[in-house]
């Protein structure tokens, strides 16, 4: 894999979890909120996996 790659990838985890914690600022229902939490810790776990 090449550099620029991992870099691609790790820039676009940190928009993804700027744009879920955003979603859970805004979000009133506690259902949406687990749903987001699950999300963040799915996605945080892919990039870890790099």
């Amino acid at each position: 894999m090449s550099i620029g790659t991992t870099w691609r990838q790790r820039r676009q985890a940190a928009r993804t979890r700027r744009a879920i914690d955003r979603a859970l600022a805004r979000s009133s229902s506690p259902a949406m909120r687990d749903e987001l939490l699950t999300m963040a810790n799915s996605n945080s776990f892919h990039t870890r996996g790099l």
